[in-house]
């Protein structure tokens, strides 16, 4: 009779935790502001011990057509440049409210006055809120530039 080689168990894979500077925020981020979402902000919720995930990234968007074109766009980036899908997501149809779950990064993409109606913000507001800008850079991560070089600043018009 001939014995079956064993083989080593393999160390059990440990989800890594995020941070604001990971990969997958980024490309979540940028997708968001490539299709013009509004009133972007990340929540840290990684020190909320009944939080379900380490970060929410929310915005809004003006029409039903552009929350599911959104979604859609974080779907697709993240899929393309984390090599990551999406475990769930919930709100496709009514698109009023389009969660798209990647289990670290929850999205929450709402119409403005569905996330009034809900207030997130106010229900998670222990959590770490850093606002992103709604206008994306031309260039990832650099500061927006006039056209002498100089960054450019942001003028409130009356």
């Amino acid at each position: 009779m001939t014995s079956i080689p064993v083989l080593p168990e393999a160390a059990p894979k440990r989800l890594a935790r995020l941070n604001r500077g990971s990969k997958i925020l980024k490309v979540i981020i940028q997708a968001i502001q490539d299709k013009k979402g509004e009133h972007l902000i990340s929540m840290d919720l990684r020190k909320i011990p009944e939080a379900v995930a380490d970060f929410f990234v929310i915005c809004e968007a003006g029409s039903t057509t552009q929350v599911k074109a959104i979604a859609d766009h974080v779907r697709e980036s993240v899929r393309q440049e984390c090599g990551e899908v999406a475990y769930h997501d919930e709100g496709y149809g009514a698109n009023q409210w389009v969660i798209v779950d990647f289990v670290n990064v929850v999205v929450h993409i709402f119409l403005p006055e569905t996330r009034k109606f809900y207030r997130l913000e106010e229900m998670w507001s222990d959590a770490a809120a850093e606002e992103h800008a709604d206008e994306p850079s031309p260039v990832f991560g650099a500061p927006l530039k006039s056209a002498t070089g100089s960054p450019r600043k942001k003028v409130n018009k009356l």
